[in-house]
């Protein structure tokens, strides 16, 4: 009988080994992190940039889909805000909540990102800003939990009144306190800001300020603000919009027969140009877009070894999707740039250094972020700026550039450390806009 005893002990001994096994075998196999990916697949933002973002994120996470990140799993589930701040809100709480996932990434939108980010740092989660740019999202905000890559919206206005302010004398003959500007904008968080940065750009360089005027980006009609425009004469304009507004102004400017030397975009609608010239044809050259560089633009002897071949994958993946696009948009590269970014630097820190997945190891593993230029295949280095900045986890070393599009193709024409080729300027005569 104790043999007997002993045996039925010991199958059940092995047994509940067997049972703690599998348990830990399982627990192992579904160890992931589930990150919840919000952009604007439908509504006018979609096409404005929001959806050529999202596959950019998509191509990144695909890839890590596939390897995993220090033993760790990468699910991503996605939402559509749909353009809508109210909805970008309302998915950004129901992946938390009931998703359960990790973290959020993507945003589109700066309109959405103000807010979404107030109530993901009240949840307490983690929140990687791939794209929206307004200053808003973080300035004075101190928060712990939301970090950008992303260069801020005053950095664009700033960036383009410098590229004009340095060619003034040169391309139009006149000294910066002569040449006449207009400051252009959609009303939300993203037209704000770059405008203040355009307002403050223009201080500086003694600008003679001639309009400055904001608008509804879902206004059906734009001719008053064309009106105005013909009125005030600007040599150059500066314009921060999305699309379709961007199409029903430059319709309607060439209705009303606006003339100017130069019409300079600040990213969104600007940075799509197979919709630029799916909306303005031929006019959709020799117009200006102020981004982070596209990662096909960048020079691959200035970027660290081993991202020209990432920038490679990027593009094949891109091209399957949307096969015979002329020029890749900087978006695809923009979110594909800063969701690797994630994926390589912090999350692995995170899980080796602070023990996992949760807010604040991320957190943590953000703030000991330290790339040097040329690191990122933006071009630029990365490191966020820590409690008691004036933006903390805002990204202090990311900068735009100014492209300027030429016989259908985007070329870097500022700042000069970056350029490809010298920028034309005034809009050539005989071109629809031209003053000449």
């Amino acid at each position: 009988m104790p043999m007997r005893k002993a045996a039925r002990l010991l199958a059940g001994l092995i047994a509940a080994v067997a049972v703690l096994g599998m348990a830990v075998s399982a627990e192992a196999q579904e160890k992931k992190i589930k990150i919840g990916v919000i952009f604007d697949l439908t509504g006018p933002l979609a096409g404005g940039g929001s959806e050529l973002q999202y596959m950019g994120a998509k191509i990144m996470l695909d890839q890590f889909a596939k390897t995993g990140v220090e033993g760790y799993k990468i699910e991503a589930v996605y939402a559509d805000a749909q353009s809508k701040p109210d909805v970008a809100i309302n998915e950004a709480v129901r992946l938390v909540e009931q998703e359960k996932v990790d973290m959020l990434l993507g945003f589109y939108s700066s309109a959405q990102c103000v807010p979404v980010a107030g109530r993901v740092e009240q949840l307490k989660k983690f929140m990687w800003i791939t794209t929206c740019i307004s200053s808003a999202v973080l300035e004075n905000k101190n928060y712990k939990y939301v970090f950008r890559p992303q260069p801020s919206g005053d950095q664009f206005g700033l960036m383009t009144m410098d590229f004009i302010a340095h060619n003034s004398q040169s391309k139009f003959g006149k000294d910066p306190k002569d040449l006449r500007v207009a400051i252009i904008h959609e009303d939300g968080a993203y037209g704000v800001d770059v405008a203040k940065g355009n307002e403050l750009g223009a201080k500086r360089a003694g600008f003679n300020v001639v309009m400055d005027e904001g608008y509804s980006a879902t206004a059906p009609d734009l001719s008053t603000l064309v009106t105005k425009l013909k009125r005030a004469r600007p040599d150059v304009i500066f314009h921060t919009g999305y699309n379709p507004d961007i199409t029903l102004f430059f319709r309607q400017a060439r209705e009303q027969g606006l003339k100017v030397g130069a019409i300079v975009g600040h990213g969104a609608g600007y940075g799509v140009y197979e919709k630029l010239k799916e909306g303005l044809g031929a006019d959709a050259n020799y117009l200006f877009d102020t981004d982070p560089i596209s990662i096909w633009l960048t020079n691959p002897e200035a970027l660290d070894p081993k991202l020209p071949p990432v920038i490679k994958v990027v593009g094949e993946e891109f091209d399957k999707v949307r096969p015979g696009v002329a020029n890749r948009s900087a978006h695809v590269g923009m979110a594909a740039s800063n969701t690797y970014l994630f994926l390589t630097d912090v999350l692995p820190r995170a899980i080796k250094k602070y023990g996992g997945i949760d807010a604040d190891a991320l957190r943590k593993a953000a703030l000991d972020v330290d790339v040097p230029d040329g690191g990122t295949m933006l071009g630029f280095g990365v490191k966020f700026e820590g409690e008691g900045a004036p933006a903390p986890g805002q990204n202090e070393r990311a900068f735009p550039v100014v492209i300027q599009y030429i016989d259908d193709k985007p070329y870097v024409v500022w700042p000069k450390s970056q350029a490809q080729r010298d920028a034309v300027l005034p809009l050539p005569a005989g071109t629809t806009y031209s003053y000449k």
